[in-house]
């Protein structure tokens, strides 16, 4: 699967995603400017963590109009798998292809820290079975608090379309809510950093295991 991991003025993780997925996976993967009009043939993308145009006016805000974005909607939109970490999570909020926002944290503070997450039966791959009851990922986030009203909450729960949960609710995100996906199943976004979990160098290696319920529940899709 050809990976393309866009990378806008202020991303910091653009680098970790891609050791993560062409050096421990071993996936042509290629980091793409934010300022290409076109994804050149991708047939998966990945917006990493960071502090995309320094988080002004709203973390996210401005990068939803960087002149990639209207391919990245595109590809989303015709069925192309995408998945936003951190701030790439909170641009797909701003961008309308997940539902929610993330706010700043109920602490007011910037929270660095392995968290345990609650995983849930969402889809095959994204599932206890696959990824275990919890797994453990760090976060590194000042606005991770995810909001939604309450009609959207109960959307997100009927289509099983929450991923995961905080076990030990870090930043006030509603219900808990660390992770989601899209209805149809091709855009996730999660606060969490499974990028920064794929070694042993590392609190954990749990990353491997979302990043490969990712890539196989796409490649399933693809194939059906």
């Amino acid at each position: 699967m050809k990976i393309a991991i866009i990378q806008f003025p202020g991303s910091n993780c653009d680098r970790d995603a891609y050791y993560a997925l062409a050096g421990v996976f071993n996936q042509p993967t290629r980091l793409f400017w934010h300022k290409r009009p076109s994804l050149a043939g991708a047939e998966c993308v990945v917006l990493p963590g960071g502090f995309s145009y320094g988080d002004y006016l709203r973390c996210g805000a401005i990068a939803r109009f960087s002149p990639v974005m209207k391919a990245v909607v595109e590809f989303a939109q015709n069925g192309g798998p995408v998945i936003g970490i951190c701030n790439g999570f909170q641009i797909l909020c701003e961008a309308g292809l997940l539902p929610g926002a993330l706010v700043r944290n109920e602490g007011m503070e910037f929270i660095c820290e392995t968290s345990k997450l609650k995983v849930e039966d969402s889809m095959d791959y994204f599932n206890q079975s696959s990824l275990g009851e919890t797994i453990d990922i760090p976060i590194a986030h000042g606005e991770g608090n995810y909001r939604i009203d309450d009609d959207g909450l109960a959307e997100l729960e009927a289509n099983n379309q929450i991923l995961f949960r905080y076990a030990n609710n870090p930043n006030g995100s509603k219900a808990d809510i660390a992770g989601i996906r899209n209805k149809e199943g091709n855009v996730f976004g999660m606060m969490p950093h499974p990028e920064r979990a794929v070694e042993d160098l590392h609190p954990s290696r749990d990353g491997i295991g979302v990043f490969k319920a990712f890539l196989k529940s796409q490649m399933a899709r693809q194939k059906a």
